[in-house]
């Protein structure tokens, strides 16, 4: 009885454990790495990969994948600095939200209706954004953006970085949906067994096409924020980051089948993923290794929780 609810422990609050140690070991190594100035560092860094984390959660949750979302990200980033020159900044910003929403939803409708595996969906919609990104931008920085936009990614909000509220907006909304609506249920029902939620009544169609939707769209937001942040839209934008977006939802147990996780286990592993880039590079530990270091944590922490489960 106590093994069971020993494991039943390290199921539900093993991440909050690892995360915990990575802190304390980051702490003890580096006296700069635990002050509040450096904190705020590195949840203004993990804003990015949260806001493609929660994306991906709706789409791991509905057993589906997405690994576009980076070149997405370039591509919806991009376009908004374009038309920021050119039309202003509102329009800008609706317009990058708008192409994210639009390829996130070309995805899911081709997943749903023509029923092709997603990982190959999405791996054609990351070569065509990057693809696109390169010819709309000839491949070549997007700079001299007006200073209104920097605040979406440097601005302050008091003494907090406005893309951590951000983060905490997006966060709370997309928990009230995934916990609180018809939707959100219906989004766990499909990833548990998408023949038993189409045998219920669940139009599991209409379920994979919002769910790439909204995965497009914050996509696009974050490609917005980056580009606020640097102050320019770089056409390499975004790779790689489907890899850590992923990487947190797994730490943070999301089954990778689907059906089931929790959103705010994604918020902690994608914090857990900026807790590493920043400690790692305090120690100045090279960047080739530490892709080591955090494949290294990724697989622990993922044994531990299947370890868990069993």
């Amino acid at each position: 009885m106590k093994n069971l609810q020993f494991k039943n422990i390290i199921r539900q609050y093993g991440i909050l454990f690892g995360l915990t140690g990575l802190i304390i070991v980051f702490s003890l190594l580096s006296k700069q790495f635990f002050t509040i100035s450096n904190m705020l560092i590195v949840m203004r860094q993990t804003s990015i990969v949260a806001f493609l984390g929660v994306g991906m959660t709706f789409v791991i949750l509905g057993a589906g994948i997405d690994l576009s979302v980076g070149s997405v990200l370039a591509f919806s980033g991009a376009v908004a600095a374009g038309v920021i020159q050119k039309e202003g900044v509102f329009l800008g910003i609706l317009a990058g939200l708008a192409l994210g929403v639009i390829l996130g939803a070309f995805s899911g409708l081709v997943i749903a209706k023509l029923k092709i595996p997603a990982f190959i969906v999405t791996l054609a919609m990351m070569a065509m954004a990057r693809g696109g990104t390169l010819v709309y931008t000839e491949g070549r920085p997007i700079t001299g953006l007006p200073s209104s936009f920097a605040f979406l990614g440097r601005g302050y909000i008091g003494n907090i970085p406005f893309p951590i509220i951000l983060t905490l907006i997006i966060f709370i909304l997309a928990y009230i949906i995934l916990k609180l609506t018809r939707f959100g249920r219906y989004v766990y029902a499909t990833g548990g067994n998408i023949n038993a939620a189409r045998a219920s009544g669940i139009k599991v169609d209409n379920i994979i096409i919002s769910n790439f939707t909204i995965s497009g769209f914050l996509s696009g937001l974050t490609g917005i924020v980056l580009a606020s942040r640097l102050n320019s839209a770089q056409p390499t934008a975004g790779m790689g980051y489907e890899l850590d977006a992923i990487a947190a939802v797994v730490l943070g147990g999301t089954n990778l089948f689907g059906g089931e996780g929790e959103l705010w286990g994604t918020l902690v592993g994608a914090f857990i993923m900026g807790i590493l880039n920043n400690g790692l590079n305090m120690l100045n530990v090279s960047s080739f290794y530490q892709q080591v270091v955090k494949g290294i944590v990724i697989l622990i922490a993922v044994t531990v929780a299947q370890s868990g489960k069993k």
